[in-house]
């Protein structure tokens, strides 16, 4: 197969377009979080991501995946706000979006929480999550672990259905033969982030993952760049991790970076290369590393 090549990005943080609450919000989780918003607001810088949209596009990806939180208190007017955003990284059928946790920090009042970002979730608007795009031999199987959650708490959940459809997507597109790439918020690595953070089903989640198999994850949510790996039924999946898109290098925490994947038939299974690339010490983006990754063979 041609190489494939993938940029993945997650967590900017886009600015809220007002940040004066309604009187809907004074009851609800998104009032703290607007008080937050307000104190961390800085480490989330405008200009920071689009230096790295700029980037990105120069690199000219054949798709882009966003892991989600693109909004701040998944309101109504953020959700426009993303789309038109969304509208300028590139055509809706070479972008795809997995839902964070602050995309759905309050119950939706409607049917479909998501329906603003129709187009870059899926090719099927009628197809529940996991919602598959498949781009030559690559499948893209996106999840959603976006659901309302407590105060002070940023954990996900998948629920029964979705994990039950995401064993028969994988071993449908093992079957043929296809690389598969799963989308995720939240990371799904044992310990790779708090309680309050994690998702609350990845037990579930590994499991499928070890007895039906795939060949890479994506997730963002940890606002890191993470490596970690979960058991498939050949060996390790590989599961990569990146920082907010929009952070700034102010030290508290990681400063953007996005990771270019190239993927590539290799014997009895893929190899991907890594490249990452976000903020250098003169305030651009550049290249930071590269490494290689070995997806487990198949059976």
């Amino acid at each position: 197969m041609p190489h494939f090549r993938l940029a993945h990005l997650s967590d900017p943080h886009l600015p809220p377009p007002d940040l004066r609450p309604g009187w809907r919000d004074i009851a609800s989780k998104r009032l703290l979080s607007r008080i937050a918003w307000r104190r961390k607001r800085h480490r989330h810088r405008p200009e920071v991501l689009a230096g790295l949209v700029a980037d990105v596009r120069a690199q000219a990806p054949d798709h882009v995946a966003l892991t989600g939180d693109l909004t701040n208190f998944s309101t109504p007017e953020e959700f426009a706000a993303a789309r038109a955003w969304l509208e300028g990284i590139g055509p809706t059928e070479a972008v795809t979006v997995s839902p964070g946790n602050h995309d759905a920090l309050v119950r939706s009042r409607g049917d479909d929480p998501f329906s603003a970002w129709r187009e870059w979730l899926g090719d099927d608007p009628a197809e529940a999550f996991p919602k598959v795009r498949v781009r030559g031999e690559v499948a893209l199987i996106n999840l959603c672990s976006a659901v309302p959650t407590a105060l002070h708490l940023a954990q996900g959940r998948l629920g029964e259905p979705q994990v039950a459809r995401l064993a028969q997507v994988l071993r449908e597109q093992g079957e043929a033969g296809r690389f598969r790439l799963v989308l995720v918020h939240h990371p799904i690595a044992e310990g790779a982030v708090s309680g309050r953070k994690a998702l609350t089903d990845a037990t579930a989640l590994r499991a499928v993952l070890a007895r039906e198999g795939a060949e890479l994850v994506l997730h963002g949510h940890a606002h890191e760049a993470l490596v970690t790996r979960v058991a498939g039924p050949t060996g390790a999946i590989p599961v990569l991790g990146v920082p907010s898109a929009s952070a700034a290098a102010d030290g508290h925490g990681e400063a953007a970076r996005w990771h270019g994947l190239e993927i590539a038939r290799a014997g009895d299974g893929f190899e991907i290369g890594v490249v990452a690339r976000g903020l250098t010490p003169g305030g651009g983006f550049g290249e930071l590393g590269r490494y290689r990754l070995r997806s487990p063979a198949r059976r």
